[in-house]
């Protein structure tokens, strides 16, 4: 499957429900054995396969329809294989932590954890999500 927008990000976002620029988004390694996409999912409660913990993406720059910031680090990374990583809203309540993308299209994949560190680098020469 390809990188993609969830829809219902789109909705979201139409309905004021969520503020890319104000907004903590975080981001999650997810292992796609156990999870896998649907156009109905919206916020972190319908995800399963969550591999490590969620780290928040810092600087984030809203501009002309696309989503960038810094690389980040996830610490001490146990558990199963990791294959995709999902943007999303963290509200504090997984029932309102709305989802943004579906990435899958990193490097090295898959990912097997090792307890160690794991470095997610973003193509610089490119945003990471465009809306």
């Amino acid at each position: 499957m390809a990188s993609v927008i969830y829809p219902k990000c789109k909705e979201n976002l139409w309905k004021a429900n969520i503020d890319l620029d104000t907004d903590t988004v975080k981001v999650a390694l997810v292992d796609t054995g156990t999870y896998s996409y649907s156009v109905t999912h919206e916020a972190y409660d319908d995800l399963s396969g969550v591999v490590g913990t969620p780290v928040e993406l810092t600087n984030v720059v809203v501009s002309n329809g696309s989503i960038a910031g810094d690389d980040i680090t996830f610490s001490s990374v146990t558990g199963n294989t990791v294959e995709t990583v999902i943007l999303y809203i963290d509200s504090g309540t997984p029932s309102t932590s709305y989802l943004i993308a579906y990435i899958d299209d990193i490097t090295n994949s898959p990912i097997i954890p090792n307890g160690g560190d794991l470095t997610i680098e973003w193509d610089d020469s490119s945003n990471i999500v465009v809306l």
